[in-house]
């Protein structure tokens, strides 16, 4: 069945497909569709689960730990400052490896107060130990959603789902939504077989025999472990991806190239803004132009040797995101450097930083990620030297005389 849908709902159907069984959310705009849709189906009788209604965000993924920890589906969502109050719960839930699988709708932490979108709101939870996965239409919202509960189950690890504020969230798109019968063949009911330990939180080991004796005590081994099986969670990813792709005709690769193979000029993006980009990589290969686009699906655990493979020996890359680490620059720039030379006796590989698009939404002109800005972008990035500076501040006009303002470059 094919129909016209808005990502808030791409994501509510994901969810039910998947036959989540305890869902707990507190809304906040862009997201608050997602919860409400999966009450009213829930009140409808269309979805056998149990819809929680609570205070706040923290309750909500409080109540959903509690549910997952003893053995069963559920789901979350929520937005910006409402991600920003579970901080604390975040670090609690990978810890105890419980597979909750969360819709975050991308919009920008105040101050100031934005409705539109920034991706810095999840990224700034990267150490918190969620896999996170970007993105780039509808139809991949709803199938990211199923596949999530697949890998999350597979390594007992949560799954944040990240989804561009309005312009994946509210704008509608034709969507496919697969039958109930062949989600359920792909993925079966979650009958978990551990048991919680002695020190009352879950899980290392699915199997009690597996738990060294003083595992409870030790939170070196604690990460070690957390750590160990968040580095293996590719393979699941790739794994349950692959799976997906047999039953249902499509696929999300976590590093997905585009027009890659003789391209002297690759440019990496995430998100909804990956469709624009492709479309002008068409058109600056018409022009004579050898540019590719890498599209970043898998943020945590960072996919390194896979963008090490992507990226490695091109003359030039080019990173346009939508997200900022104040005084240190863009954050999937400052990790794509670490993939690439870090440890790796190889030759540099020049990375142009650029950052776009902050607060996009509702027609705010400053805030888009235009194809006229990204073929800036990448002709930019063609015909100068590398920069020295850590941002390059794209379709942001000159603010002032300050010393950083004069270093700046520009792109508008």
């Amino acid at each position: 069945m094919r129909k016209v849908i808005t990502g808030n709902e791409a994501a509510a159907y994901g969810v039910m497909l998947s036959r989540a069984e305890v869902v707990c959310a507190y809304p906040i705009t862009p997201q608050s569709r997602i919860p409400e849709l999966i009450s009213e189906w829930c009140a409808q009788g269309l979805m056998k689960a149990k819809f929680v209604n609570v205070d706040c965000e923290i309750a909500s993924l409080g109540y959903v730990m509690g549910a997952s920890a003893g053995g069963v589906r559920v789901f979350t969502a929520t937005s910006s400052q409402g991600l920003a109050l579970m901080h604390e719960q975040l670090h609690w839930a990978a810890g105890a490896r419980l597979p909750i699988v969360m819709a975050n709708v991308n919009r920008p932490l105040g101050a100031p107060s934005k409705v539109g979108c920034d991706q810095s709101d999840s990224l700034s939870q990267r150490d918190t130990g969620w896999l996170q996965f970007y993105c780039e239409s509808n139809q991949e919202v709803l199938d990211t959603i199923i596949q999530a509960y697949k890998v999350a189950e597979s390594v007992s690890l949560p799954v944040m789902v990240c989804l561009d504020g309005i312009y994946l969230s509210n704008i509608l798109e034709s969507t496919e939504i697969p039958e109930q019968e062949r989600v359920d063949k792909y993925l079966p009911p979650y009958r978990p077989t551990f048991r919680i330990p002695d020190w009352g939180w879950k899980i290392y080991y699915k199997d009690p025999s597996e738990i060294p004796p003083d595992h409870g005590a030790d939170h070196m081994v604690s990460r070690y472990e957390q750590h160990k099986w968040e580095s293996k969670s590719l393979d699941a990813v790739l794994k349950a991806n692959k799976e997906f792709q047999e039953l249902f005709g499509r696929g999300y690769l976590p590093v997905a190239e585009y027009r890659c193979t003789d391209a002297d000029v690759v440019v990496v993006m995430s998100g909804s803004a990956v469709g624009t980009c492709r479309t002008t990589v068409d058109k600056l290969r018409e022009d004579g132009h050898k540019v590719g686009l890498v599209k970043l699906k898998m943020f945590r655990p960072f996919p390194r040797e896979l963008i090490r493979k992507v990226l490695s020996g091109r003359k030039k890359v080019a990173v346009i995101e939508r997200d900022l680490s104040p005084g240190q620059g863009g954050i999937l720039c400052q990790e794509i450097k670490w993939a690439l030379n870090a440890n790796v006796r190889s030759e540099f590989v020049p990375i142009y930083p650029f950052v776009c698009g902050l607060g996009g939404g509702l027609g705010e002109h400053v805030g888009d990620i235009t194809p006229y800005l990204i073929e800036k972008a990448i002709l930019y990035t063609m015909k100068a030297e590398p920069p020295r500076q850590e941002v390059i501040w794209l379709g942001l006009q000159q603010r002032g005389g300050d010393e950083y303002d004069r270093n700046a470059i520009k792109i508008s």
